[in-house]
């Protein structure tokens, strides 16, 4: 028992010993996550030679599945940005609708927009819209901008191939396919709620209307109505990932498993084929047909990627980490221990996922390092559904987000705002999205079953 306490008393030092490394000390969290991860090793006992072999057998389990899928993700949304094809969907989702249809148009078209791209990258690429919309309207800046963000970050925070969903269910075990199903059932409510009627109920807390000119992308004006991609392709472009892998999902549960049915409906349920489907199709749909070079391709490829080096090393970072938390047995002990606990491992997980990202500010720490600790529950409580887990510590992770989260700032900054407004819009839109994804994955949970 005093084995058991001394190890659990190490791993809770070495998650403080993370947080105060990335919060006070401001290291990157993948140095932060290295340092931590080898530290435990060492204090734990584990020889340095062992330590590192476990670190880097967690870093490349973590990549093998998650880079992949990251990465063909920012590809397709380099070439959809590229081409002009998301700018097409976004502009023709809000149109010359009426002012009070504006919200609603523009979140749906941002939840859309936001499924194969990192929420940085999207925000960076609707600003400009958002500022041309609310001059075409003479509507406060935040009136569209609220909407955008909370439909982009939606996405960024259920679906895969965003890195913290997709690094949930790597860890869980979970199926793709279905966790997109789960996830796009909570995702749509969560946006209604946390975009359109959030932005009427917080139009009290908007404060002096920013000034339309003069903010980041402000003057970019009209030109992001010109592009000349095609609406259908561009649609299909972005619906080939998701539609091949439900299809697959449903495939496979009415197809016997030793037949050829069930492998081809595998195959499509693969986060990495589906991806690699749809960019091949935009590459030569949107692109060769567009009439770009190849060489101008290349360079919408590159750019998309180019985001990515961060979040990769973060992802096997946490993967190491969470590695090094099996070498010293917590996970053991925690299923030993946990037949006994009264509380849901849904709720678990998103308690602490919740706990980590509003210490650390980033979703994609917070669900690492949260779900390399939870998994083992799942072995003493096999009812429980691995795609409902790895949505709870995913909604857990967007959690509250303030001044030590980059997305705070950068929401902050485009739109001109003070932080008192920030925390009033944003944070407060983040920690309704993150109970609206616990509400949906508890009441999925009892609807399902597991």
């Amino acid at each position: 028992m005093r084995g058991e306490v001394a190890t659990i008393a190490m791993a809770v030092s070495a998650i403080v010993v993370l947080i105060l490394l990335i919060v006070r000390v401001r290291l990157s969290p993948f140095v932060a996550l290295t340092l931590s991860a080898l530290g435990l090793g060492l204090l734990a006992g584990v020889t340095p030679e062992h330590s590192i072999e476990s670190f880097t057998q967690g870093f490349g389990g973590a990549l093998a599945r998650t880079g992949p899928v990251v990465g063909l993700g920012a590809v397709l949304g380099g070439i959809l940005i590229g081409t002009g094809g998301a700018d097409r969907i976004a502009n023709a989702f809000v149109g010359k609708r009426p002012l009070w249809l504006t919200p609603w148009t523009i979140c749906a078209a941002a939840l859309l927009v936001g499924m194969p791209h990192l929420f940085d990258v999207s925000f960076i690429m609707l600003a400009p819209l958002v500022y041309t919309i609310a001059r075409r309207t003479k509507s406060h800046l935040l009136y569209i901008g609220l909407p955008v963000a909370a439909g982009l970050y939606v996405s960024h925070g259920l679906l895969p191939p965003h890195p913290a969903p997709t690094q949930a269910v790597s860890a869980y075990h979970a199926n793709t396919g279905l966790t997109l199903l789960y996830g796009l059932t909570i995702a749509i409510p969560s946006a209604i709620l946390c975009g359109p009627l959030f932005t009427l109920a917080a139009r009290r807390f908007f404060g002096p209307a920013p000034d339309l000119a003069a903010g980041p992308g402000g003057t970019r004006g009209e030109d992001v109505r010109e592009s000349t991609a095609s609406l259908p392709l561009s649609v299909i472009s972005l619906l080939i990932p998701p539609g091949l892998m439900l299809a697959g999902t449903v495939g496979m549960g009415h197809a016997a498993r030793d037949s050829s049915a069930f492998v081809f409906f595998q195959a499509l349920n693969d986060p990495i084929l589906s991806l690699l489907a749809a960019v091949v199709f935009a590459w030569f749909a949107l692109g060769v047909r567009g009439g770009y070079a190849l060489a101008a391709m290349q360079k919408m490829v590159n750019k998309g990627v180019a985001p990515l080096s961060t979040i990769l090393l973060i992802l096997g970072a946490g993967g190491g980490f969470s590695q090094m938390l099996k070498s010293i047995h917590l996970d053991t002990i925690i299923v030993d221990h946990s037949m006994h606990w009264a509380v849901s491992p849904l709720l678990l997980a998103w308690a602490l996922a919740a706990l980590l990202r509003i210490c650390v500010g980033s979703a994609t720490v917070a669900t690492v390092a949260a779900s390399g600790i939870v998994a083992p529950l799942l072995v003493a409580h096999p009812g429980v559904s691995p795609e409902l887990m790895a949505l709870a510590t995913a909604s857990g992770a967007v959690m509250l987000s303030h001044v030590n989260d980059s997305g705070f700032w950068l929401f902050k900054e485009y739109f001109q705002l003070s932080v008192a407004q920030t925390l009033r819009t944003w944070s407060l839109m983040l920690s309704l999205q993150s109970l609206v994804g616990l509400a949906g994955v508890m009441l999925l949970s009892t609807l399902i079953g597991r």
